[in-house]
This record gives structure tokens, sequence and C-alpha cells, in this order.
């Protein structure tokens, strides 16, 4: 998704067709990816020499269900000119093969190549893999399908919760969770948001701001939001691209500043029980999975690096909650078990969790689900997803999932999608799969992977452990949201991300 040298990028050209040809992927599953999508892809570019900056795109597309993109839109927003592109028209296309993975080519200026992996709903989990030599971008995002119908102003209507996070010109970290009232017309009102802008906290309340769907036939918009973090002397614009009435996907559209970073996320419409939130809106088991990323000096790192965390949020409908999660951060693993604490959810979602000496906000969509942020020096910021009510052992992992390592933080981070199989076997499962690579050296492409897994209902339901033996190997963590959703946190890989897994 940005510009290349021709060279560089006529001899990656080779290089694809080369690997494409040797996964077999012929387009016989061409059919999976059909209709209109939207997209949102966090990364970042480097121009060698082990440093980056900030990267991230929107846009939408259709497919006609045989390998061919039209009607496509980004914007993209980096460093300089060429990462730079706004309201930019492309075609495109894609082959997908047995295992459900494919690969896409963009029609952008400098050309642009995605690995991806299809779900059941018709979702695409994707990495970049234009890197070459050290030099170009790295990441990954989602495609969703896309409601054309709700291209509209009027269409965002209601209450919506949102979550945006990102990098400024000197990498460090900026996170916003929010609330707003969209009136159909153009105005946001009520909004309440809090940010951490590199450990500096701010909690607002009461501000407006204004939208607008710009163009009804791709579904392309503009925000504003005023200033919601200290440091930060301007308003914060962002060109967002509707997935649905209750969802849109938005990306700062200011060029990136040593005090402006560059944020993208979603809104979500809240979905508000009668009354307003309250304590009873956390009632049960909530899998919550978090990223930051340290300047320097975690773990086994001295430079950057990246602080990830997944646990199993518990409350009781009453205000008292329990919180078991493991954390990374450069290779440092903690677990902690039953931490007690209690929450304050405000009618409007907001929501003030103490637990032990740590606290931290979230925003309610609905009931056991919110975007998170925490007052903490590495800005850990992240969602959580309500846990199905049932006891998890190892047969909740069962069957095919699409996996992807989530935003990742720092250029060490193995970023990845790829197609898995789960067999759910007792007491011990297998998982094996193949995994597609972007890295700064370079794209792999069908890398094998291979672990074993083991998880319990009992003391922590869902929570299991992973043990790798392909690649680096290592020890990892699985909290299991639903039998088709699952995140891993690794606990020995000192570049550690987030990894999503889902049927």
């Amino acid at each position: 998704m940005r510009k290349w040298k021709t060279l560089a990028f006529a001899f990656l050209g080779v290089f694809i067709a080369a690997t494409i040809r040797a996964q077999n992927t012929t387009g016989v599953n061409n059919a999976e990816l059909k209709g209109d999508y939207a997209f949102t892809f966090n990364g970042m570019t480097t121009g060698g020499g082990g440093g980056s900056t900030p990267f991230a795109a929107v846009g939408r597309f259709t497919s006609d269900g045989a390998g061919n993109l039209t009607n496509g839109v980004l914007d993209t927003n980096g460093v300089g000119v060429p990462e730079k592109l706004i309201d930019q028209t492309f075609t495109g296309t894609y082959s997908i093969g047995a295992d459900n993975r494919g690969v896409m080519n963009l029609n952008i200026p400098g050309g642009g190549k995605l690995a991806f992996v299809m779900m059941a709903n018709g979702t695409a989990k994707f990495v970049e893999i234009d890197a070459s030599g050290g030099n170009g971008t790295v990441g990954s995002g989602s495609m969703e399908k896309a409601d054309i119908t709700a291209y509209n102003t009027a269409k965002i209507v209601g209450d919506y919760a949102f979550g945006v996070a990102g990098l400024d010109l000197s990498n460090n970290r900026t996170a916003i969770a929010g609330r707003m009232t969209a009136n159909g017309a153009g105005t946001f009102t009520s909004g309440a948001a809090d940010a951490n802008q590199s450990g500096t906290f701010t909690t607002l309340n009461l501000f407006a701001s204004s939208y607008l769907v710009t163009d009804n036939n791709s579904g392309r918009g503009m925000l504003n939001l005023p200033p919601l973090a200290g440091g930060i002397p301007q308003n914060l614009n962002f060109v967002f691209y509707v997935v649905n009435s209750g969802k849109i996907f938005a990306m700062e559209s200011d060029a990136p500043t040593p005090a402006t970073p560059l944020l993208n996320g979603a809104f979500l419409q809240q979905q508000i029980p009668l009354g307003g939130f309250s304590n009873a809106s956390l009632n049960g088991g909530m899998v919550m999975y978090l990223t930051g990323r340290v300047g320097s000096g975690c773990g086994n790192n001295t430079g950057a690096s990246p602080n990830v965390l997944a646990g199993l949020l518990t409350g009781n409908a009453t205000g008292g909650l329990t919180l078991t999660y493991d954390q990374n951060c450069g290779g440092a693993a903690t677990t902690v078990t039953s931490l007690a604490g209690t929450s304050t959810v405000d009618g409007n979602g907001r929501t003030a969790i103490r637990l032990g000496t740590s606290y931290l906000v979230a925003y309610l969509v609905n009931s056991n689900q919110a975007f998170f942020v925490v007052p903490d020096s590495s800005v850990l910021f992240g969602f959580g997803d309500p846990q199905a009510t049932t006891p998890f052992t190892n047969s909740a992992v069962n069957g095919t999932y699409a996996g992807l390592a989530t935003v990742p933080a720092t250029l060490g981070v193995t970023i990845f999608s790829g197609e898995f199989t789960a067999n759910g076997a007792s007491p011990t499962g297998t998982i094996s799969g193949s995994e597609d690579i972007g890295a700064p050296s370079g794209p792999s492409l069908g890398v094998a992977f291979n672990a074993t897994y083991s998880v319990s209902s009992s003391p922590t339901n869902g929570r299991g452990t992973m043990a790798v033996s392909s690649g680096s190997g290592g020890s990892a963590v699985v909290y299991v949201i639903s039998p088709s959703k699952f995140v891993v946190l690794s606990l020995s890989d000192p570049n550690p991300a987030v990894l999503m897994f889902e049927h």
C-alpha cells in the first residue's frame, strides 16, 4: 500500500508469482470473496536501518467472486507524500486456494500486495507482503462485508462507542476510547472519552463533533473530533468508510507529527439497555485483549517492545469483578489469577474499573463487550468480547480457523495471517496450519505451523496452554471466547502480539 521503486517492485512481482504457483493458489475458492467490502489496516513503514514510521489505511471495494476487484477506493496515511493517498480509486485481482488462503494485488500507485485468509462469514484477515530488503510496509488488517444501503449520513444514527490508537512521528503511542450520540444529520453530541497520550491520561465529557458521508457510492466520509488528548493542539480529523449502520472504520487524516499520532480504529453502535448501562451490564465473563508499546527496556529487549495482555474479566452484576490475565512485555511474562476489583458503570457505558492498585477505563458496546484504555506508560488499548456461557475444554477448540497477528506494535513482531485446523482432542489437542508472513526482509508464504494445546474450564474458564513446536517454538496461553473464536498470547516471544483465531 505504498509507493515502490520500479526495480524492487518488478523483482517482488516475480517472487510472489512463483510463490503463488508453489502454493497451488489456483483460484478454486474465489467465490468465497464476493460482494462489497470495507477494510482497515494498521502497520509500519521502514526504510532500512531498523527504524519505522506509522502507516495506516482504510477503504472499500467490490469483489465479483471470480478474482476481480472493482469500485475500489482507499485512503492511506503515513510519513511523507508517497505514503499518503486520498480518495484513491483502484481495481485489483485476487486468487484463493483450496485452503482458503489467497493473494491480492491492488492496482494503486506503486502497487500493493496482500496475503489473506477467508472466514466462514465472508470476512477476510490479511497482511501486507510488499516489503523486501528491509524496505516497505508491514502490518495486518481486516476486510468485512459492507452494507451499501448504509452509505448515507442519515444511516449513522444512535449511540456509538469508539476506540482508536496509533503512533506519532516519534513512535510514541496514543489511544482514545469513548462514546457519542449521532443525530443522523451530521452531528455527534453527548461525547465522553478517555485518552492516553504517551502516559498522560485525560478524561473529557460532554463534547460535540461532526460527521458526514461525503460519497454515497463508496461509503466514504469525514469525521471531526475536538482535542481529546493533552498536547494535541488541533482537532482530530478522520476519514471513514461505512461497514454498516452499526460500524465504521476510521483513520486519522492529519499528517503525523511529533505531537500528532496517526490514529486508526472503529466506531460501533451501542446496544444500550432500557434505563441505560449499569453494573448489571458486567455479568459473566469477558475475554479482553490489549496491546501497548514500551519505548525501551522491557523484558529481554533494550529497544522498543510490544506489551500485550489477554485475560478473563468476570463481573457479578453488582459491581464486583475478578480478573485472571497473562501479560508479555518484551519477552517477560506475567500471570495473575483471580485479582479482585470493582466497577462503576455510567448509563452511557463509560466504566471505571479498579483492580488491586490498577485502574482502567472501558466504554461498553453491549453487555460484557467494550473498548479498553489503560493509563499506563505503554498505553495499553484493546477490546473485550463476551465469553459464551458454557464450560470450555479442549473440545471447544475444534475445526478450521483463520488466524491473524493483530495490531503489531514493533517491526520485530511476526506478522502473519493463515489457515489452521484444531482436532479438539483431550487431554491434549493438536493444531496445525500454514502462515503467510509479511516482514521487512520479504514475505514468507505457506510457512508450516504446529502446536499442541490444553484448555480447561477450571479454575479459569477457557484458559489453556499451548506449546508451539514449529519455527522458533515456545509457550503460549489460550483464552477461549466461544467455540468459533479464541485468542493466543505468546509467553516466550520477545516481540509478541495478540493472535486472533476465528472460524
